[in-house]
Formats: structure tokens, sequence, C-alpha cells
């Protein structure tokens, strides 16, 4: 287990995925993370997706492990009194209550800063802290409808198209963890506490990237062009005869090995294909006679030629098969994380290493309230009449 962060104190006030996953980063590294839930329901990524062995939704668990649980009915006034003694004993506060709803229970950034001065307080939000829509809820299928993502992805005649996996959400915690860390070593310098603003909107725009920027330079939007891009061409998947695979031609010199690796080297010759400017002016010519060339071996056959000239081939993995892969388990992405009953079972791997370290937090995501008194006997020095006395007033 890490122990970089091990002095860190973490209060995780998020719910689903974004600031979950931000808490499990830090937690990977050695921070002490205590995330905190309503009695009784918990966070709502408790009840979506499918059930591990230990009941728990794998929904949850895939960003929560490493972190000490408790329940907290915020609505009681001794609960929210419990929640301020653990700010005061905390690093950093992170939180995606909408702003309303964080000032209504005095955990947003002044009323958490008035408790711990030099507090990283990061705050998590759909549509960004700034704004006509600043207090309205967002999702990441929502933002992946308003930033435009949506519009870029599919084929062109097609319906609008989700991306897979939950790419805003988790890249908001990568981001929200960047955040933090440049909080405090900001604070190590002297610079005391900050406002960390973080929120679904603003990843995604800045996860348009060149869309983004092709459009604000030239005014040119992106096509959707279904498994390609619509600045490249070859770039896409092909059928083969047992599947599919995605092979690509990223520039004109890969573009010559693409056809030397098929045998092909009149296509490079032919002036409609010769540059990628020209290949794009005749796209459709270009993929048919590709696909039919392709149909007629299976993909392994020719990602063996494309990788022995050096182009971009990869199979098209099921999820399965990506997570079996040898690749994937030499770079330590599957790792084990054992309950409190001490079964084990597998979860995905920490996305960044240092120095090759591949340490992570082992213990799976908590029950719902499972270190509660833990924490009040061990943080707050709480004794049985007090913890008795929080129960009476359904303050847990």
């Amino acid at each position: 287990m890490a122990t970089i962060l091990k002095r860190l104190r973490v209060l995780d006030l998020s719910r689903v995925l974004a600031g979950p996953y931000c808490a499990q980063l830090l937690a990977d590294q050695g921070a002490d993370v205590i995330k905190v839930e309503n009695p009784g329901t918990g966070d709502e990524n408790r009840v979506w997706g499918m059930r591990a062995s230990d009941g728990i939704t794998s929904n949850f668990h895939s960003v929560n492990r490493g972190k000490r649980g408790i329940t907290l009915n915020l609505k009681s006034e001794a609960a929210r009194d419990v929640l301020r003694k653990l700010i005061a004993k905390s690093d950093v506060v992170i939180q995606s209550f909408l702003p309303e709803s964080a000032a209504r229970l005095g955990v947003d950034y002044d009323g958490v800063r008035a408790i711990k001065p030099d507090v990283i307080y990061c705050s998590i939000n759909g549509y960004g802290p700034k704004g006509a829509l600043h207090n309205k809820a967002g999702y990441d299928l929502m933002m992946q409808a308003f930033s435009g993502m949506m519009s870029t992805t599919g084929y062109a005649d097609g319906p609008p198209v989700r991306s897979g996996a939950s790419v805003i959400d988790m890249s908001t915690g990568i981001t929200a963890y960047g955040g933090i860390m440049t909080a405090l070593v900001k604070r190590m310098q002297g610079g005391g506490g900050s406002h960390v603003t973080v929120s679904l909107l603003e990843t995604a725009i800045s996860l348009l990237g060149y869309h983004a920027v092709a459009w604000l330079q030239t005014g040119k939007l992106p096509t959707k062009e279904g498994s390609g891009v619509w600045h490249l061409v070859p770039y896409q998947a092909f059928q083969c005869k047992d599947g599919y695979m995605l092979v690509g031609a990223t520039n004109d010199a890969a573009w010559q090995r693409f056809c030397d690796a098929i045998d092909r080297k009149d296509l490079d010759a032919d002036p409609r294909f010769h540059t990628n400017d020209k290949r794009l002016e005749h796209r459709a010519i270009l993929v048919k006679l590709l696909q039919d060339i392709f149909i007629t071996e299976n993909a392994a056959h020719w990602i063996t030629r494309f990788d022995a000239k050096g182009v971009a081939a990869s199979p098209i993995n099921t999820l399965d098969q990506a997570l079996a892969h040898p690749q994937v388990a030499a770079n330590h992405m599957v790792v084990p994380v054992t309950d409190a009953q001490g079964r084990e079972f597998p979860t995905v791997g920490m996305p960044f290493k240092l120095s090759g370290d591949a340490s992570y937090a082992t213990s799976a995501a908590p029950p719902l309230g499972a270190h509660t008194e833990e924490v009040l006997r061990g943080e707050l020095g709480m004794d049985d009449a007090a913890i008795a006395r929080l129960r009476e007033q359904r303050a847990l």
C-alpha cells in the first residue's frame, strides 16, 4: 500500500463517480479518506450496476476502495456538529452538492474555511461554478450532450450515440485530483488554503481538444465518422474474415508503410490517395477499396503484417478480452482488494505509477456506515454515551 500521502486527511462528501474517484486516487496514495453518506440510503451509486459477492455494486466498488465509511444525517444539527469537528481535522474536503445545497448545509467554501482556514476545498458540480446554470444538476451523459461531444460520436446518418465509458465523470475525478495536489503544493509553499473548482462541463470542453480548437480557429465543425476520425483516413475499423480490426495511417509516411504492408504500393502512387488531404477528398472510394482487401483474411493476419511495418493496428477487443490481456496484467491494471470478511476480488488498478511503484489501497469499498463508530471514537474521542445520544437523535 502506498504511503506518500499517509499524513493527509480527506473528508469525502461527494457522490456517484467524479468526486469519489478523486478521493479514491488520494486513498491509493495513502491518504486517510473518510466517506460521509446518508444513513439508510447512502450514495446512490450503491444501487447502480451489478452486485459483487459482498452485495456492494460494481459501480460503488469502482471508485471507493481504501476509504473508511461513516453515515451522518446532515438534516440533524447534531450530525452537522460532528461534521464540523471532522472538517477541523481534515486537510482536504471534497463535495459535489449543488451550490445552494452546500450553503444550506454549511459545507460551502466560506463555511468550511471558517472552520479550517488552510483547508484544500474541492467542489465538483455539473455546469461550473459561475453562470446561469451553476445550480443545475449534471451527469456524465447529460454533459456529453450539452458539451457537443455527442455530436461528434456515431455515424453521419445515425442518431446521437453515447460514449460507452463515463469518460467525463472519470476524467473530472482525475482533474480534481490534479487540482488538489496542485493546491497542496501551493500550501506547502506558504500560499495557504485554496478552493479548487471542478465541473463536468469544464472537463468535457477541455476533452474536446482539437475538435474545439479547429472550430474556434477555422470555423470547421467535426463530422461523425463512426469508428474513424474526420481529419485522417484511413484510420478506422475494418471488417476482416473473422471480425473487426482497427488500423490507421496517421501521416503520409505511415500511409506508405500501410500500402507496403498490404502489398499495394500502387495505392500510394495513385494521385487520389498520395496525401492525407487527397485521401480525405476521396475517403469513400478508398475506404471501400480497403474494405474489399481486408475481408479476404483474418484480423490477426493483417495485424501481424501491420506490426511488422510499424503501422498502428489493433484488434477490437471486447472488455473481457482486454482485461485478460497480458499487457494489462503487466501494467498492474487489474488488482485484488479485500473486504471486511477477508474475501478477495479483482478491481481496476491505478492509472499512474511513481517510479514503477504499483501500490494502491487494498481494502475494498466499505459497507454503508462500516466505520462510523471507529471514526467517532478514534478521531473525535467520543465514548459510548455520546455515540448513543447521536443515535437517539437520529444523527447517524
